[in-house]
């Protein structure tokens, strides 16, 4: 008699306890596994080249080996926007009626003047369920946009707007709300295990989950178990970590979050760079064992070929990069660059590297088209199947980031006086890339900024003023201007003047 694995036997239970196997999913209209991360750079995922030698992450490294993994995504410039693009569709000057109020981070907005997307996937034939983080307003949608909802209501209490690990108030399906003492990166995997094995959802019906984690967010609290994990690293100093910073724009010199110790080695906040950067990647390890978890239930329980498996994050975070100590916003790949990995056997090629930069508005668009429906309303995103299917495929659509501060929708069309109105003493600015160059410019009286990243990866070269590279700025402004335009940007003709170099 042939012997019966474990993985074998879950797999039966679990399609016999919820009915057809699959739950309603084909790979034709999949389920879809959202998983995203906070404040979450691609440079601690050892699949990306940019990682230091010592970072290890093999199950999600796993995960892009059976799939596609984009090496550039811009999702938002931090994580309330970002999370807005994926709910809407919308770059951030366009979510109408977003606000935040009260203290920080309160936030409302009008369901009927800015609608999300997972409603219409309801009535589409999907179950919807969200779990984790949420920071998008009061109001978390439960019922309306969501079938099943387990959230941490951030801007609902911000008296614990900065317990991302321990002792959360967690709302259960729109009901009640309870302390979570137990580490979050754990619990919320343990709650979308159970949806996915058919806890609280409909068997015969396809299921979108958007797990939304904490993790790596500040103040970067490992699990217990990980505490000693990467003893004795070692890595070099950022070059730019303090001023000046040459051919950078004026606001850019003014960055001074790390101190020089005795040594001349940096420090801020009590502990030394090497120190910050340890905890921040010990952070990680849980990401990466939770997504172990995550791919063993869909293995286990027959969904693996069923369902699409999104991995992104809201942003990245700069550690030391441009002088910036744990802080996203600014338009540099090392504060707000991405990570980003669709996978999905037999339907997505495995193994593959897509070097053209995307957006979060794109991912919409993508699993939209995943699931067979129609987009609800005129989104800003473009569906990425085609560099799915060859990721050296022509692309003719730039990747651009829109950063309005805490402003957002038509309350964007006046641009303050200065534009300063962001973290870190950054301005309000516009950005748009190729696979080869970026232009970022400032919504203030200040230096626009050029960068080849094929040659300067780093960005400490700022191109501007180099007169052989006029016609690229020429040609990357009216790039901007386009997709500004586009995307119907009711500030695209009253931007301020540049400052020239």
């Amino acid at each position: 008699m042939q012997t019966t694995t474990r993985r074998t036997m879950l797999g039966a239970l679990g399609a016999a306890a919820m009915g057809t196997r699959g739950q309603g999913a084909t790979p034709e209209r999949p389920n879809i596994l959202f998983i995203y991360t906070d404040d979450h750079s691609y440079r601690t995922l050892s699949c990306y080249e940019e990682a230091y030698p010592w970072v290890k992450t093999p199950n999600i490294d796993k995960l892009a080996r059976e799939g596609v993994r984009f090496t550039a995504a811009y999702n938002g410039a931090w994580c309330m926007p970002s999370r807005a693009t994926m709910l809407t569709g919308h770059f951030q000057h366009a979510v109408e009626s977003m606000t935040m109020e009260g203290s920080y981070p309160g936030s409302s907005y009008d369901p009927a003047k800015c609608p999300f997307w997972p409603k219409e996937l309801r009535k589409h034939g999907y179950t919807t369920a969200q779990i984790g983080k949420w920071h998008t307003g009061t109001d978390t949608g439960f019922g309306r946009d969501w079938d099943f909802q387990i959230v941490w209501n951030r801007p609902k209490y911000p008296e614990t707007s900065t317990h991302y690990y321990y002792d959360q108030p967690i709302t259960y399906q729109g009901g009640k709300t309870e302390i979570l003492k137990r580490y979050s990166t754990d619990q919320y995997t343990d709650w979308a295990v159970d949806f996915m094995r058919g806890k609280g959802r409909e068997a015969n019906k396809p299921w979108y989950l958007w797990l939304c984690f904490g993790a790596v967010h500040a103040p970067y609290t490992p699990a217990e178990r990980h505490m000693k994990e990467l003893a004795g690293i070692d890595l070099d100093t950022p070059k730019d970590i303090f001023p000046p910073r040459p051919g950078k724009p004026d606001w850019a010199q003014k960055i001074e979050q790390w101190k020089k110790d005795a040594n001349g080695k940096p420090v801020a906040g009590g502990k030394s760079f090497i120190e910050w950067v340890r905890q921040y990647h010990q952070g990680v390890l849980a990401l990466d064992e939770a997504v172990k978890r995550l791919m063993d239930t869909l293995e286990e329980t027959g969904q693996r070929k069923n369902t699409v498996v999104v991995f992104t994050s809201d942003q990245g975070l700069a550690f030391g990069q441009h002088g910036f100590r744990g802080v996203k916003i600014a338009a540099y790949d090392a504060n707000v660059r991405s990570p980003l990995i669709f996978s999905q056997p037999g339907r997505i090629p495995q193994g593959k590297v897509c070097r053209t930069p995307v957006t979060g508005a794109d991912i919409v668009s993508t699993m939209l088209k995943f699931t067979g429906m129609k987009e609800p309303w005129e989104m800003h995103g473009h569906d990425l199947s085609p560099l799915l299917n060859n990721p050296e495929a022509k692309w003719d659509h730039p990747a651009m980031l829109v950063a309005t501060g805490q402003t957002y929708g038509s309350d964007t069309n006046t641009i303050p006086v200065g534009a300063k109105v962001m973290h870190a003493n950054v301005p309000w600015y516009v950005m748009i890339r190729d696979r080869r160059y970026k232009y970022i410019r400032p919504l203030m009286h200040d230096l626009e900024e050029l960068y080849d990243l094929q040659t300067d990866p780093d960005e400490l070269a700022n191109l501007v003023a180099k007169p052989e590279h006029k016609e690229r700025l020429k040609r990357m402004r009216a790039q901007l201007i386009a997709e500004l335009r586009r995307t119907k940007c009711g500030f695209v003709d009253r931007m301020p003047a540049v400052r020239e170099a």
